[in-house]
């Protein structure tokens, strides 16, 4: 994620590494920049990490979770 001054991360997303994994290629998919926190304990330590998150710029947080509801709204039917 490139570096912008005065940048504020916001986290969107909680779950498994893998969940988030799945969820970061779909906003990157959307031109939406994010970042995996935890990301490496959550592989290497899942019994001390078991989640992970994601987090986007807060100027992309209303569009990424429309994408994500979008999805899970998918997923249910």
């Amino acid at each position: 994620m490139e570096a912008e001054e005065n940048t504020i991360l916001t986290e969107i997303f909680s779950g498994t590494p893998w969940e988030a994994e799945l969820i970061k290629g779909l906003l990157e998919s959307n031109g939406i920049e994010s970042v995996v926190k935890d990301g490496i304990m959550g592989t290497l330590a899942p019994y001390l990490s078991p989640e992970v998150a994601i987090l986007v710029n807060e100027k992309n947080y209303e569009l990424s979770m429309q994408i994500i509801r979008e999805r899970d709204k998918k997923n249910d039917e």
